[in-house]
């Protein structure tokens, strides 16, 4: 059996006779030019990065145009540095999955080390710590999700374990934020080379989100005398420490049971999936969709690697902030929320099946195409129509992509506000439009409602995806009942339908509320209302 690692690749005929192909440079002098000069450091060690982020910097090797690689770090699962990583060398399968069935395959290994980063692993924290001390490192990137940058609850009040991190300083931090605050910090003491602060992350204005929790940590610190004036001067100066603004698309679906099966038949062993400590469902493989897009707003004062030579658009900060409302505000990722709750509802186990449902295509293309559009600024360097007929008729439909609504429904809470709510927010503030004239999402938005009940149309029990204000949210609504519409009352649903954390916007304020009560009130008729529900309203 052919195993993924710095030894194994060396039976290149095998790889190639096994239909995979390689990286085109030597790995021992890639980790040891890393090692010297450290230029990329990323957290989030997850598929996203692996999958696609990781692989620009293989194409980057294999052109010869950079000569070290990326330093995966990651502070929340480190069993996938132990048991993904380190096994492998730090390297990846990457499953293309194409619309006829077929797949390519990509040894991706450009990942010179993973190290976990907590106060665990001492020796993993100081070679980070070195790491950034070094004046070649360029940028530190991440992919941690929406809810890594998170320092509040829903009540804006601070979590108990980040009042923790702003008591204890620097040297006995927990929290991702915090973490990278402290290696900045100690960069600073270093020699205050500049650096850039990329989020890659799939949210609305994610390089001002991780800029607002970083220096929300500074200034803490510094009011509690863990750091000098100096330092906080120097992080808020964006000439030498920026945070720049970017958008990312490529959907990296959890690891297949039939690309498993397809590795082993060709002779390629040790890829079975596991279940980390934190419950993530991870694989030595890989396996994505092959369209991919990557805007980065062009601000790095210490220099960057070539990425635009991997395909990457590097532009202006207003360019990325309308590339990123165009997908996730209007043409993919609303879309790929309302399919989530609904696919839920109705036991759908594949985002591509549902896109033969005549009324679930229908459902998602009024909120990209007549509702969305019409809101969207164009930018530059794509076109909406073009991106969105891309998701709807090739990407969402593609039936080897085995993405499922239960995934796409983790974490909805968090997504609503920039998936439907910017679109709320566009209609309220233009002047020829009403945001009350909206029909398709409210009609998701009830839909979501109606999926925190845990009650499929059927009637049956469904468990609902992980989200940090589920229990918070289904406490509010524990007094609606299927079967029992005339449990949504307006004392039941004001609490959210006002809430603007939850919406970004007061649905009340919006004209939406009423809408979206009578949606849900309907689907609580009792099994099968969902349905019923969709067939009259799309």
């Amino acid at each position: 059996m052919l195993k993924m690692n710095a030894q194994g690749l060396k039976d290149t005929a095998a790889w190639a006779a096994a239909g995979v192909t390689l990286p085109g440079y030597d790995w021992e002098n890639m980790c040891a030019n890393t090692e010297k000069h450290p230029t990329w450091v990323h957290f989030g060690a997850g598929n996203i990065f692996r999958g696609f982020i990781a692989r620009l910097q293989q194409m980057l090797l294999n052109q010869g145009l950079v000569e070290g690689g990326i330093v995966a770090a990651d502070t929340f699962d480190y069993d996938i540095i132990t048991k993904i990583y380190a096994p492998y060398d730090s390297m990846t399968m990457l499953v293309s999955l194409m619309p006829d069935g077929s797949m390519k395959k990509e040894i991706v290994a450009s990942i010179a080390k993973g190290l976990r980063v907590g106060a665990a692993f001492p020796e993993d924290m100081e070679t980070l710590k070195g790491i950034f001390r070094n004046p070649s490192l360029q940028m530190i990137s991440f992919t941690i999700t929406e809810k890594g940058y998170a320092l509040q609850d829903i009540h804006g009040n601070f979590f108990p374990f980040v009042e923790a991190d702003f008591a204890n300083g620097p040297d006995k931090c927990t929290h991702a934020m915090s973490l990278v605050t402290a290696m900045l910090y100690a960069r600073f003491q270093a020699g205050a080379a500049p650096l850039a602060v990329v989020s890659m992350d799939n949210c609305s204005h994610n390089g001002e989100k991780l800029r607002s929790s970083i220096m929300t940590v500074v200034e803490k610190w510094h009011e509690n005398g863990f750091l000098p004036r100096s330092f906080v001067d120097w992080i808020s100066d964006e000439t030498k420490v920026s945070f720049p603004w970017s958008m990312i698309d490529k959907i990296t679906p959890r690891p297949a049971k039939v690309v498993e099966e397809a590795l082993a038949a060709a002779g390629i062993g040790d890829m079975a999936p596991l279940v980390t400590g934190r419950n993530t469902f991870i694989a030595p493989f890989v396996n994505a969709e092959e369209p991919q897009y990557l805007v980065i707003e062009d601000r790095f004062p210490n220099g960057r690697p070539p990425l635009e030579k991997a395909g990457v658009y590097f532009t202006d900060r207003d360019t990325v902030n309308n590339t990123e409302k165009m997908k996730v505000t209007t043409c993919l990722n609303p879309l790929h929320t309302a399919l989530a709750v609904y696919g839920c509802l109705l036991g759908y186990d594949s985002i591509a099946a549902e896109m033969k449902d005549p009324q679930l295509k229908a459902l998602v293309e009024g909120i990209g195409y007549q509702e969305g559009i019409p809101v969207v600024v164009a930018p530059k360097i794509l076109s909406p129509m073009d991106f969105i007929h891309e998701v709807v008729d090739q990407r969402l439909p593609n039936p080897f992509i085995p993405d499922t609504p239960q995934r796409i429904a983790t974490d909805t809470s968090q997504k609503i506000p920039v998936r439907f709510g910017e679109t709320i927010k566009s209609y309220m503030a233009a002047p020829d439009k009403d945001a009350a004239s909206l029909h398709y999402v409210p009609l998701a938005l009830a839909g979501w409602l109606r999926y925190l009940l845990a009650v499929d149309d059927t009637g049956a029990p469904m468990e609902c995806s992980s989200d940090p204000m589920l229990a918070t949210l289904q406490e509010q609504l524990a007094g609606v009942k299927l079967g029992q519409p005339e449990t949504a009352t307006d004392e039941a649903l004001r609490p959210i339908l006002s809430n603007k954390a939850v919406f970004a916007a007061d649905l009340y304020e919006a004209g939406l509320a009423g809408k979206v009560t009578a949606f849900l009130r309907e689907m609580l008729a009792g099994p099968g209302a969902v349905r019923k529900v969709l067939e009259a309203n799309v």
